[in-house]
């Protein structure tokens, strides 16, 4: 009888430290693709991507939460897990915003790109917009666009999206200084300056 109860706490135990393995794995390869996504993702397409089940993978993610928060036995990170609009991303804590926003202004250039000028063009006349609509006019990937962007103060996020966890982008008062104008009012119109046939532009300045 003793034996018997010896094989089932082994066995027991072998059992759960291979379920305590298998959600340290499913945590790594959480981690490599939040590190990369720039918009919140589903548990289902969290749970596409690493090959777990949804459950493997919200179990993962709660785990993932208690430990960037410091209620795992480690430090509070400078970072956070954070739900938004239904899905999961890594974001700055608040109380670091200020200090991220100014060490990457003295990293960017004085002056922004022509890339950066023409995707704060479209986010200028088409806000809110989503990064995939720019991306969609202006034919090319823009992601590292719009965090140059963000981080010069010029568009901010307005709002996310609760259905598809996209972000839609809005310019700042720090756009309106810098183009000398009063309001998005005084924006000339878009439509005289495409050529005939263009499209992805509404022909009204936007409010």
């Amino acid at each position: 009888m003793t034996d018997d109860r010896v094989r089932d706490a082994g066995t027991a135990g072998t059992g759960s430290a291979a379920a305590a393995a298998a959600t340290a794995s499913v945590a790594r390869r959480l981690e490599a693709i939040l590190l990369i996504v720039e918009e919140p993702q589903s548990l289902v397409s969290l749970a596409t991507a690493v090959a777990a089940p949804v459950a493997a993978v919200r179990q993962a993610i709660e785990g993932l939460v208690e430990d960037y928060d410091g209620r795992a036995g480690g430090p509070r990170r400078g970072f956070e897990l954070r739900e938004v609009g239904g899905g999961w991303r890594l974001y700055v804590r608040e109380e670091h915003d200020d200090l991220v926003s100014d060490f990457v202004n003295t990293q960017a250039p004085s002056r922004l790109s022509q890339a950066a000028l023409e995707t704060l063009a479209v986010i200028a006349y088409k806000q809110p917009v989503t990064r995939g609509q720019v991306a969609s006019i202006r034919a090319v990937n823009v992601d590292s666009v719009v965090r140059t962007l963000l981080a010069r103060g010029l568009i901010t996020e307005v709002f996310t999206d609760a259905d598809t966890g996209a972000i839609h982008y809005g310019t700042t008062d720090a756009l309106l200084v810098n183009l000398g104008i009063n309001s998005l009012d005084e924006l000339p119109p878009i439509s005289p300056l495409l050529d005939d046939g263009a499209d992805g532009f509404d022909e009204t300045v936007p409010r």
